[in-house]
Parts: structure tokens; C-alpha cells; sequence
């Protein structure tokens, strides 16, 4: 068992004990689609956090309209103080293009509206998705308690080890090797020192104070988590982070091609790991860093084989070799910044966005 430092205070899961924390003061935010409907892993979820009894739950539903009645009708069977954001109703997207707000729809821009719903009535927030099928009521707990300690910014890491083999192929392929290229060619940034030292920086588990939701930029799609450790380092910085052992997760798993698959999300996960860089000051070469790239990536594909044979786990090196093939194809300029405004700096109101998708949620059931 290990208990070492990173940059980031890194706080152990050493006992089992699920330390005190405020969650009668935080809001949960967990982003849904139609596939988490009545799920094993989503009723898990909700079970769970009936026992955490926190300040309020705010889902975050993404859904064809002919889903969410039925939808709104499970969640309510739970013993939660439950609101519900129907991110993609009619309502909401028209509100949205009033401000000027709308655009590319996503993961991010769906978390956006409930952050912004949380941290106005919350002092602190967190947030999880809802496909774990491991999750247990005291990761809120764990998430809150170095919020409670003074820290900003909290994120979870955990092990993705299921049906002998290791999993989070996009965080040990892609993001850490990445990360990696760039620190040896930019030895003296801070903001790589700062996005290498978390344990599973793709990990959708963090917690913040309000404060700094409120003056957290979002990027819109499958980039949510990159840019949100690119904003903690320039809100939070080290000694304001923290990162919290959440023991060892099993999630629903992605293809690699198609549309919500590994290699898609990859170009999102690039886009803004990269944004978040050159917005520190780092230039990169993006002639060269496709190939020094591949070159990391191939040094942890073979120290992956070592530590799966090590554990008795199946390894496929040509499989993921295949992958890092695929991933160096999103390593590319970011392009233009797309990313949702910070709640702070917008004219827009949570209150108004709550108001918008009851309306639209209650049109549905009525058949309008």
C-alpha cells in the first residue's frame, strides 16, 4: 500500500474510513442520457446517494422528448431533493440562443447548466457520472472533505482494472503520454507539471467550492474534464487542489471508433488538453509532437505489458499499439475556443434555466 505525494495533495484511501464532510452544504451533479434509463449502474448511483443525503441532486438529461416523462418518473422514485435539467428541450435551447449560448451541444454544455443551478443555491459541488457500477456513497463524502480543508478544487482517481485487464485506455494512451511529450519539450511549464500530476485525469469525479464554478469556463463536449484541470490550475493552482482515492472503479466501456467512441473522443480530449496549455503560456511544435507522441506512447505501452503481466492480467501490445496509432491522429492545433462562459460573466441566470426546462418537462407530459 502506498500513501506518496504528487504536486497535488493526494489523500489516500488507506483505512476505508469515509471521512466527515459537509454534504448537507453541497449540491451532486450527475449528467445523464437515455442509456442510463433504469440502468443497474445509474440505480446504484441514486440508491447510494439516497444515504448521502445531500443538499440537492441536480441531473443534468439529455433525452428525446418521448423519454423524459417516463424518465422524470423513475428519478422521482428516489428519496433524493431531485431537480431535473432537461439540457436539450426546446425551451432551454431557445433560452440559450437568446444569450447567444447554444452552439455545439454536449457532455460539457449539458454539466455547464447544472453547475450553474448547484452553485447558486450550493456551497460546494460535485460531480460524477452515472455509469459506475462500483460507486459507493462515501466517494461524495471523500470528493468534499479537502473542499472543507480550504482546498478549491478536489479530483478523484481510481484503478479501471475489470474482466482481467486494465482499462481508461484513453487516460494511460493518449492524455499521460501527451502530457508527457510536452513536458520534455517545455521542461519548465508549470500547467504540465501541474495537468501530470493527477492519477486519472480523465476521471468525470471532482468537487469544487461554488466560487470557482461560478468562474469555471466548460468546454462543450467530451473535452469537459482536460478543461476543467486547465481552469483549476489557474484558479486553484497546486496549493489549492487536491486529489481523493476512490479505490477501484468499473465503467461502462467504449468502442474505439464511431461516434461516442474512444477515437472521437480523443479529437475532444485533444482539442482541449491542448487549449488548456497554450493558454499558459506553452507553444507547441505541432510539426514535431504528433511523433514525440507516438514515442511516449509506445515507452507506456511497454511498461502497461510489464505491469499486466506482473498482476496475471491479459495485455495486448498490438492492440494498443493500433490505438496509439489512431489517438496521434487528434494531436493538432485546437482551433477555435468554443468554450461556455464562466456563470459569473453571463447575463443568463441558473434560476431562468431551471424555470425553462419545469416548463418544458411539463409540456411533454401533457403531450404539447
Amino acid at each position: 500500500m502506498e500513501y506518496g505525494q504528487e504536486r497535488v495533495a493526494t489523500l489516500h484511501d488507506l483505512t476505508g474510513t469515509v471521512p466527515d464532510a459537509p454534504t448537507d452544504r453541497a449540491a451532486v451533479v450527475v449528467p445523464m442520457t437515455e442509456r442510463e434509463y433504469a440502468g443497474l449502474a445509474a440505480e446504484r448511483v441514486l440508491s447510494e446517494l439516497e444515504s448521502v443525503a445531500p443538499g440537492e441532486v441536480v441531473v443534468a438529461l439529455r433525452a428525446p422528448p418521448e423519454k423524459v416523462g417516463a424518465f422524470c418518473d423513475w428519478l422521482s422514485g428516489f428519496d433524493l431533493p431531485l431537480s431535473v435539467v432537461w439540457c436539450n428541450g426546446p425551451g432551454v435551447t431557445d433560452r440559450l440562443d437568446e444569450y447567444g449560448l447554444n452552439g455545439e451541444a454536449g457532455k460539457g454544455r449539458d454539466v455547464w447548466l447544472a453547475l450553474g443551478i448547484a452553485a447558486a443555491r450550493s456551497e460546494y459541488v460535485v460531480v460524477h457520472d452515472a455509469d459506475a457500477k462500483t460507486y459507493e456513497a462515501g466517494d461524495v463524502a471523500r470528493l468534499l472533505f479537502p473542499l472543507s480543508r480550504g482546498y478549491e478544487f478536489s479530483k478523484g482517481y481510481y484503478a479501471r482494472v475489470e474482466n482481467g485487464r486494465l482499462y481508461g485506455r484513453l487516460c494511460r494512451l493518449f492524455y499521460a503520454p501527451l502530457v508527457r511529450a510536452l513536458a520534455d519539450a517545455h521542461p519548465d511549464a508549470a500547467v504540465l507539471d501541474y495537468l501530470a500530476s493527477f492519477r486519472y485525469a480523465l476521471a468525470g469525479e471532482f468537487g469544487a467550492t461554488a466560487d470557482f464554478v461560478r468562474a469555471l469556463r466548460v468546454e462543450r463536449h467530451w473535452g469537459l474534464e482536460v478543461g476543467t484541470l486547465g481552469e483549476a490550475f489557474g484558479y486553484a493552482g497546486f496549493e489549492g487542489t487536491a486529489q481523493v482515492d476512490l479505490g477501484r472503479y468499473e465503467h461502462d466501456h467504449r468502442a474505439v471508433s464511431g461516434p461516442t467512441g474512444l477515437s472521437d473522443m480523443s479529437r475532444h480530449v485533444g482539442r482541449a488538453l491542448l487549449r488548456a496549455v497554450e493558454s499558459h503560456g506553452v507553444t507547441p511544435d505541432y510539426d514535431a509532437l504528433p511523433e514525440r507522441y507516438r514515442r511516449t506512447a509506445q515507452t507506456f505501452v511497454e511498461q502497461y505489458a510489464a505491469d499486466a503481466g506482473f498482476n496475471g492480467l491479459d495485455y495486448d501490445r498490438g492492440e494498443e499499439r493500433e490505438q496509439v496509432d489512431i489517438y496521434a491522429e487528434a494531436v493538432a492545433p485546437p482551433g477555435e475556443d468554443r468554450r461556455l462562459p464562466a456563470w459569473r460573466e453571463v447575463a443568463l441566470t441558473p434560476a431562468e434555466i431551471l424555470e425553462v426546462s419545469r416548463s418544458d418537462v411539463a409540456d411533454v407530459r401533457d403531450g404539447l
